[in-house]
């Protein structure tokens, strides 16, 4: 049986640290987790509101606040699809569009990282993902037809046809991100 190099307790892992040991020294992974997502989605509605859309936050989290704690354990479609509410409603010119916002180190988003909880219900939501260089973009029409976003990809999303955005302004916020994630893990 494994014990924590730290302090002796049970671990699963030969010659590493229990989860508390773990924690302790290099901060709780989830939560940092929530806090790059938070920041990430920070970026990208003051980046809409920047381009004159009128912004709605729409994710559980903002929609049902509480709900996530009442969720756990929970199994089926209308817990599946509360999870997967997409985090923005965003409106311009008589035309909304849900987004959800992911930010990802390396610069990749793939349909096997949407679909954890099973097939996506938002069929005409976008997606836009932050990295430490870039903000891209990508349909789930698009993502389903096997296309996904890496860092040779050219999602821009100042090249959207849904937005007809401002590149320039899309170029600042990008160095937003960068100033925000140059060192992140």
């Amino acid at each position: 049986m494994p014990d924590c190099t730290k302090c002796g307790d049970y671990t699963r892992f030969n010659n590493g640290l229990c989860t508390e040991c773990y924690n302790k020294e290099n901060g709780n992974p989830w939560v940092s987790g929530v806090i790059k997502g938070r920041i990430a989605e920070t970026i990208i509605e003051q980046l809409f509101i920047s381009l004159d859309f009128q912004v709605y936050k729409y994710g559980m989290e903002n929609t049902i606040p509480g709900i996530l704690d009442l969720l756990k354990g929970v199994r089926g479609d209308v817990s599946k699809n509360i999870r997967q509410m997409p985090d923005f409603v965003v409106f311009k010119d008589k035309q909304a569009h849900f987004i959800e916002v992911k930010f990802r180190k390396s610069g990749k988003l793939s349909l096997k990282d949407i679909e954890n909880y099973g097939a996506y219900p938002f069929e005409n939501a976008l997606f836009v993902l932050v990295t430490p260089k870039h903000i891209k973009c990508i349909s789930y029409a698009e993502l389903k037809a096997g296309k996904e976003i890496n860092e040779k990809t050219k999602n821009w999303l100042g090249k959207r046809k849904e937005f007809e955005t401002d590149s320039e302004l899309i170029i600042d916020y990008c160095k937003y991100a960068t100033k925000f994630f140059e060192n992140v893990d």
